[in-house]
């Protein structure tokens, strides 16, 4: 049992490291190519896995994140909800400052126009 614990365990850390090292970005791996690293873990099988995890591989993702996802996880802003968002709600302040000031105007036209109506009526009343 303990001679296959011997051969099992170098086993699963080849294989481990040589999925690890296939499945990193080409911008993740340091100092040599990806294949000489696959290489290197194939070759010398109990070294190489632990060089691969030692010195291959970059331990942070870029700065920006390899995938839009991520950077916009990086990227987000504070708030999430539109109701924590200052700039939104001061936006709807001033969308409903306009909505205000145009209803206003309405109802002002609306007041001359019914008062020039009772005019017109008045005035064809006075003429029968």
């Amino acid at each position: 049992m303990l001679r296959a614990l011997m051969f099992i365990l170098p086993l699963a850390l080849v294989i481990y490291s040589l999925i690890d090292c296939l499945n990193t970005p080409e911008d993740e791996v340091k100092h040599l190519p990806k294949v000489v690293w696959v290489i290197i873990i194939l070759l010398f099988w109990i070294v190489g896995p632990i060089v691969w995890f030692a010195a291959g591989k970059m331990r942070k993702a870029p700065a920006g994140g390899r995938t839009p996802s991520e950077w916009h996880r990086n990227h987000r802003q504070e708030w999430v909800a539109p109701d924590d968002n200052p700039e939104f709600l001061k936006s709807l302040r001033e969308e409903n400052t306009k909505d205000e000031s145009l209803l206003k105007d309405w109802e002002a036209d609306l007041r001359r126009r019914e008062e020039e109506l009772k005019k017109r009526e008045q005035d064809g009343d006075k003429d029968q």
